[in-house]
């Protein structure tokens, strides 16, 4: 025994002799300033030197963000759009000999400002956006509360998804004939065409937004005791809003195509004169420059629309999740 306990004392003081000669940690790792030490990332020093390496990254982020937009959004556009003008007006000086067919952007520039002067081109911008706003609208009135419904309910959306989705395929001009006939040459027609156009991409669009819900949020939801209506109102609706207003982005697109195809085929009556009666009326005059001023009208609300409504929507509501540049902030 005595041997034993010997043995035993003279290999511990080994051990500890081995332990005692390794090197020590670095001081910067479990020193003062290291990650065990009072100013490691675990102590004061190290949160604050964490601290202010997250507020440069962010800094920097931020101002990279800054300069992307001057640069991204306004400077490429711009420039492409110069490059594009300046294609065209060559073509038509050099390519066509008839300006007839073929107006260069200078012709058709002074093609708009005659229609701007007799009041044409303010009246069918004012009549067509003042149109597409209201049946947008209306779709949106009635698009909401039907995609809430089948969100609802696995048995309606099973028996009505596929007849929204056909009502989404379905162009939209093809409900001009019938809506002639139904309202006559009338602005109702107008709005019919519109919301028929509309509402179906809206229901889609807030069922896709549903659907990329994580099923976690519900039961989540189930465990703190929401009702099927609270989890539908403050638990999935919140949670799909971003598949909703890309609905609702693309429900206004259909729309604003569906308008200018009923402009074009129902005129006359009492309906106004929009953009879709002005490039109907540079098609019967043969007047290939208002033809171009219209279509480049039309293409100009959209993009307004796109721009003024829908992008600061969804940049704002990116922001919120902290899915944007600069969220939280």
């Amino acid at each position: 025994m005595p041997t034993s306990i010997t043995s035993a004392t003279a290999i511990a003081r080994e051990r500890a002799a081995a332990r005692a000669a390794e090197p020590a940690p670095p001081e910067d790792i479990d020193g003062p300033g290291g990650a065990g030490g009072p100013g490691g990332a675990d102590g004061p020093g190290g949160a604050d030197s964490l601290g202010e390496i997250e507020a440069g990254l962010d800094r920097l982020q931020d101002s990279a963000a800054a300069s992307r937009p001057a640069v991204g959004r306004i400077l490429l556009p711009l420039g492409t759009l110069a490059g594009l003008l300046s294609l065209w007006q060559l073509a038509a000086w050099f390519g066509s000999p008839r300006t007839d067919l073929f107006p260069g952007p200078l012709d058709v520039l002074g093609t708009a400002g005659q229609l701007a002067a007799d009041g044409r081109l303010a009246e069918a911008v004012f009549t067509s956006l003042q149109r597409g706003v209201l049946g947008f609208l209306l779709a949106l009135a009635i698009g909401t509360p039907l995609g809430l419904l089948l969100s609802a309910s696995s048995t309606l959306r099973r028996g009505l998804g596929p007849l929204v989705s056909g009502l989404q395929v379905l162009p939209s001009v093809a409900w001009v004939p019938a809506a002639i006939i139904w309202f006559g040459l009338t602005d109702a027609t107008v709005f019919f065409v519109v919301l028929m156009g509309a509402t179906p991409s809206i229901v889609n669009g807030f069922l896709s937004g549903v659907d990329t819900v994580p099923p976690q949020y519900r039961r989540l939801g189930t465990v703190l005791g929401a009702s099927r209506t609270q989890q539908l109102l403050r638990i999935v609706l919140p949670a799909a809003l971003p598949g909703y207003v890309a609905g609702l982005k693309q429900g206004w697109a259909f729309s604003w195509r569906s308008l200018m195809a009923a402009e074009i085929i129902a005129v006359g009556g009492s309906i106004g004169f929009g953009l879709g009666s002005l490039l109907q009326q540079g098609r019967d005059l043969s007047q290939m420059a208002v033809v171009v001023a219209a279509i480049l009208a039309i293409l100009a609300v959209g993009i307004a629309v796109e721009l003024l409504v829908f992008a600061p929507l969804e940049r704002r509501l990116l922001r919120r999740r902290g899915l944007a540049p600069g969220a939280g902030r």
